[in-house]
């Protein structure tokens, strides 16, 4: 795709009069023929869904664009949320002169009040919606005194710092009040195009500014950075409006209760459920934190126009005609805590399946949720409910554009370089192919990770460096972290199980009394009685055999015993022989007392208690 360079304007970097130059732990700002470089570093999305997080940086400044999270999987024992390792933000928050925020999906802003805790963000820009529920978020979190919220509407530039002007062009997505931005830069302007498909029948008729991206196109892109998530797919994806009438088919036909479930944060569908349930004459009940949360919002900006009198509390649809009742919750992903599995596992307070209920999937597993989703379908159909799912009933269309999207997003923009993000490596990997189509040379395109520091300068593109990148784990009280030691001990847990000694050594060296010896949840053939014996068998010979390396010569104080060595070096040898007895490696927690033979000291003492794993 060739551009005419001479429409390409790029302001200049504004210079200092008195430059400083500060120790700190960014990659250099020059590339190897010492241009001036911007820095993009992407610290989640990308070989991924979700945690789209992002720094720009330039010099000695540095803005953050979108700072979401993404769910755990069934391996991350007691794991809430999933968050980007946030180091290098931490350790350069120095440089932070604010954040831009592009629409309010949890995988784009969910992250936002567990970093507020740790770094102070001046400002932070973003949609009206966005803004809304972000603003619940940080009162909730108690950190809304840590940074200013800013709403914004389209065509409205803000400025960063001295080096970034960023304007704010509205887009389609299946979220309401959804931005691409336009990121003027001391290099050239880079558009990011946040999360978007084409919809030219919006719900809300928001059209998609196509004609702000046909001028920054003439005017010359320097760098398009796409969401990568529907590359594989061809054509154009259909409008949100296409749903509408297989949803009223399929509520038309519901003899009894109606049970929806989608994304809470999926305004558009939402709007279009609530529309269909006033025009069918049925009553609706929010079920779930977040949906009532998105709909209150939403409802107060304009979002969604219902009468109030179409909603209704659970004890008051108990006395209604079923066929007269809608029921919209969370939980289309089989989240455990959400509504509409503990319903379907029986465990709801207020709601129970019925004969004749209909429940209706409009949402799509995402990666990672099949098995959840099945499960819950099962155990509805199990309790005698009609359950409408799967792509072939057209009751849901993606947020993300398909190929078709992808390639007038491109035309549009003509860039000289481009970076596919949000998506897992095929999708990057394919979205790079469909941009070389359209003309763009693969030495100007890069397949980027999480931590990768991509540096753009006016002549090329390259990856300059990397920094530190990875997940921090959230536990499922959203309280506190879960340290990768932590999260390796529930794993062994859930597949070894855990063995418990208990042992007292006297100061000259000898076991008294027997070990106590717990086991639990592990698979063997070892009765409890003879694995005691054994462990014993291995603390009294060590005791025999080693003893005097942990009695230091000539002393004869409280001290003159290296307990803390020795406990080692029993926890050692008898994590080395669970292993080899029971075939597995449990999670050991050995506990250590000792006492003194002493006649002119307590009988007792305790000298060490520990807990540690197995080696």
């Amino acid at each position: 795709m060739k551009r005419n360079s001479k429409n390409e304007k790029n302001p200049q970097p504004i210079k200092n009069k008195k430059k400083e130059r500060t120790k700190d732990n960014s990659p250099q700002n020059q590339s190897k023929n010492n241009a001036p470089q911007l820095k993009i570093i992407p610290l989640g999305g990308l070989h991924e869904i979700g945690k789209n997080t992002c720094i720009f940086e330039y010099d000695d400044e540095m803005f953050l664009l979108d700072a979401g999270l993404a769910f755990p999987t069934d391996s991350m024992h007691g794991v809430n949320i999933v968050l980007p390792d946030m180091t290098y933000l931490r350790k350069n928050s120095h440089k932070l002169k604010g954040m831009i925020v592009t629409h309010g999906h949890e995988d784009h802003i969910g992250g936002i009040p567990f970093h507020l805790k740790q770094v102070e963000i001046p400002i932070i820009y973003g949609p009206r919606l966005a803004m809304a529920l972000l603003s619940s978020k940080l009162e909730e979190a108690g950190v809304s005194d840590r940074t200013q919220l800013q709403t914004v509407g389209p065509r409205e530039q803000v400025k960063l710092g001295r080096h970034f002007s960023i304007e704010f062009i509205r887009n389609t997505h299946s979220m309401a009040d959804s931005f691409t931005v336009a990121i003027n830069t001391p290099v050239g302007v880079v558009i990011h195009s946040g999360d978007f498909k084409i919809d030219h029948t919006p719900v809300d008729g928001e059209r998609f500014d196509l004609q702000r991206l046909a001028e920054y196109g003439e005017k010359g892109v320097h760098c398009l950075i796409s969401d990568s998530t529907n590359a594989e797919a061809p054509g154009f994806t259909p409008s949100e409006m296409s749903v509408y009438p297989n949803l009223d088919r399929v509520f038309a036909q519901a003899p009894g209760r109606i049970l929806v479930t989608t994304f809470a944060s999926s305004v558009h569908r939402v709007n279009i459920i609530l529309q269909l349930a006033e025009k069918q004459g049925r009553v609706v009940s929010l079920v779930g934190r977040s949906m009532m949360n998105v709909i209150a919002h939403a409802r107060n900006l304009g979002y969604i126009k219902c009468s109030d009198s179409l909603f209704q509390p659970l004890h008051t649809i108990k006395k209604l005609p079923p066929e007269k009742v809608l029921i919209l919750t969370t939980g289309s992903q089989g989240e455990p805590l959400a509504a509409l599995t503990r319903i379907a596992n029986g465990e709801h307070r207020q709601i129970a399946i019925q004969e004749n209920d209909t429940v209706v999937f409009s949402a799509n597993p995402i990666p990672g949720n099949t098995i959840a989703v099945v499960n819950t379908i099962d155990k509805l159909m199990m309790k005698g409910a009609n359950v409408v799912y799967g792509k072939h009933q057209g009751i849901h269309v993606s947020g993300h554009g398909c190929q078709e999207d992808q390639k007038l997003m491109l035309a549009l923009t003509q860039p000289k370089f481009f970076l596919p993000v949000h998506g897992e490596h095929r999708m990057l990997v394919k979205h790079a192919e469909t941009a070389q189509k359209m003309g763009i040379p693969k030495e100007n395109t890069l397949i980027i990770r999480n931590g990768d520091v991509v540096g753009l300068s006016r002549e090329q593109i390259e990856i300059v460096d990397r920094v530190c990148s990875g997940i921090e784990l959230v536990d499922s009280s959203r309280t506190g972290m879960v340290h990768d030691d932590i999260l390796a001990e529930r794993q062994r847990l859930a597949e070894d199980g855990v063995v418990t000694v208990a042992t007292v050594i006297s100061d000259k060296g000898k076991m008294v009394g027997n070990s106590q010896v717990h086991v639990r949840g592990v698979v063997t053939s070892v009765e409890t009685t003879l694995l005691q014996k054994l462990i014993e068998r291995t603390i009294y010979d060590i005791l025999n055999e080693r003893w005097s390396e942990f009695v230091q010569s000539g002393r004869k104080d409280e001290d003159a015993v290296n307990w803390e060595g020795l406990r080692e070096c029993l926890e050692q040898a008898l994590g080395r022989l669970l292993r080899r007895e029971l075939q597995s490696n449990p999670l050991l927690i050995f506990m250590m007392d000792s006492v003194s033979d002493s006649p002119t000291r307590s009988t007792r003492r305790r000298r060490s208690s520990a807990t540690k794993v197995a080696s």
